[in-house]
């Protein structure tokens, strides 16, 4: 009935509209004074939370929520067009230096209308932190930024919340400021929201055929002994995870490292924003020895190594758990045969890839055991596959955790190698995060290091990002490359 009034009789409308203005007017000081409480509150390690505002009953929050929860929301329902309930959330927010809030569209259950009141000091652009808005492609993903609005004090920004309101608060990029917030969402009727668009997946290929000759080309000696082997896969499979240190040969891989260099290598922008953003390599036209590179992790050879180093079946050679329970019931059968095995069959240990006793030395290479050898047809049953690519990170570039990733509900072999990231400290961004499906604990965190090859077994309930680089990774790393940030090549390997 409010708004009919409003719409028959314009001076109502307009006296409604003062009473705004003297009330925004009368609230200036006050946001003064909930700014230093709020500032105060932060300062000593508190969060105001959505709950915490409501609740407060200090004037000047109780002032600030009267003139939202009123007279401004019958006010933003009646230009908007949308009946909005009582309900209102509230809270604050926090940025400084390097923080950041990266892409998304707000839309929960009864969230209509977003708002956020400003109480920052001087700000410029450069300063960063502003509120980046995207439009959206014929997915309803966000496509690019189409409207930056940079922080002023006491200005309040609101927009609708819709599937295709995808937002961002830029990286605070200026030491000594706070950008400090009162935001939150009116409620009404939800807008209709479209069916999820589920990406097409990645492609995955079965190992390339290719001689082990490939592996003592590339890879230090010292993983290649058989021993090693046998102790990486030891503690593989009590950590699930290892990391390997100077992986490749030096020469190798400082022939990847000046390669990643050469301008003729095409890179393409992966987004979309809400959920990955970070340059990928095309691989058509690669510099020789990164193409060769790319080979090696898909290489028949690579699958037989990883096998080793893991205990997983990704090829046919490799043993597995039901192959060791078999091999202990042949043992049990054939105990009691009057035909007793030799003393050196008796003495001599099963190893599905490489025999015992065969030290490998620089130099030296291991041999199979069993009669098949790579590249003979595997017997019919699942085939390992992979997938993989070479991804460039600098200052912007993230991933996020979305529960429309298909590729999150295998089990699966994680593969990192990164390069160009000497003196990286973890405050730069660019770890790799690994938690568990509902929990904010991390466990295990990644961060880049040059030539160690990092292998994480995850399973369904396992999700993994990539942190935000951030401001810190130009400024204050000393690598080479003067804030051109590192690569990384990442496989994955599924059984």
């Amino acid at each position: 009935m409010s708004s009919k009034r409003l719409r028959a009789e314009p001076e109502n409308g307009a006296g409604r509209k003062r009473q705004l203005k003297r009330e925004v007017a009368e609230l200036n000081p006050l946001l003064v004074e909930a700014k230093e409480r709020v500032s105060e509150a932060w300062s000593r390690g508190l969060e105001y939370s959505h709950d915490d505002l409501r609740r407060r009953k200090e004037y000047h929050i109780s002032a600030l929520r009267k003139i939202l929860y009123e007279d401004f929301r019958t006010w933003l329902s009646d230009i908007a067009g949308v009946k909005l309930e009582s309900t209102v959330d509230i809270s604050s927010a926090k940025y400084e230096y390097t923080d950041v809030l990266l892409c998304h569209d707000d839309e929960l259950e009864g969230r209509r209308i977003a708002f956020i009141l400003y109480l920052v000091p001087e700000w410029q652009a450069s300063d960063g932190g502003t509120l980046d808005l995207f439009d959206a492609d014929d997915h309803y993903q966000p496509w690019q930024i189409v409207k930056s609005l940079t922080p002023s004090w006491n200005t309040l920004v609101f927009f609708e919340v819709s599937p295709v309101s995808h937002h961002q608060v830029s990286e605070v990029l200026v030491e000594g400021k706070c950008r400090l917030s009162v935001s939150g969402w009116f409620h009404g009727p939800s807008l209709e929201r479209p069916p999820r668009y589920i990406e097409s997946p990645t492609p995955r290929m079965p190992h390339i055929a290719c001689d082990e000759e490939i592996l003592y080309e590339w890879i230090n000696p010292i993983y290649m002994d058989m021993s090693a082997q046998a102790n990486i896969q030891e503690q593989f499979e009590e950590k699930s995870e290892i990391l390997l240190k100077n992986f490749f040969k030096k020469e190798k891989f400082q022939m990847i490292y000046e390669a990643l260099s050469n301008p003729k290598i095409k890179w393409k922008r992966r987004g979309p924003a809400n959920k990955r953003c970070y340059d990928q390599a095309e691989e058509d036209g690669l510099p020789d020895i990164l193409a060769k590179c790319m080979k090696l992790f898909r290489s028949e050879a690579m699958f037989l190594l990883l096998s080793n180093f893991t205990g997983l079946k990704l090829h046919f050679l490799a043993a597995s758990d039901n192959d060791e329970d078999e091999q202990e019931d042949e043992l049990e059968l054939s105990s009691g045969n009057e035909h007793a095995c030799s003393s050196t069959e008796k003495d001599g240990k099963s190893d599905s890839t490489y025999p015992e006793g065969n030290e490998s030395r620089e130099g030296e290479k291991a041999k199979t055991t069993e009669k098949t050898m790579p590249g003979d047809s595997p017997p019919e049953s699942s085939v390992p596959v992979c997938q993989g690519e070479l991804r460039h990170w600098k200052n912007g570039y993230y991933t996020l955790i979305h529960d429309t990733n298909v590729e999150n509900t295998e089990f699966a072999l994680d593969l990192l190698l990164s390069c160009g990231c000497e003196g990286w400290d973890e405050e730069f961004g660019g770890v790799t995060s690994y938690i568990a499906k509902g929990e904010d604990e991390e466990l295990l965190a990644l961060c880049p290091e040059d030539n160690a090859l990092a292998l994480i077994y995850r399973d369904k309930e396992t999700l993994k990002f990539v942190k935000h680089v951030n401001q810190r990774s130009i400024t204050q790393f000393n690598g080479k490359h003067e804030g051109r940030g590192f690569w990384d090549f990442s496989f994955v390997y599924y059984e």
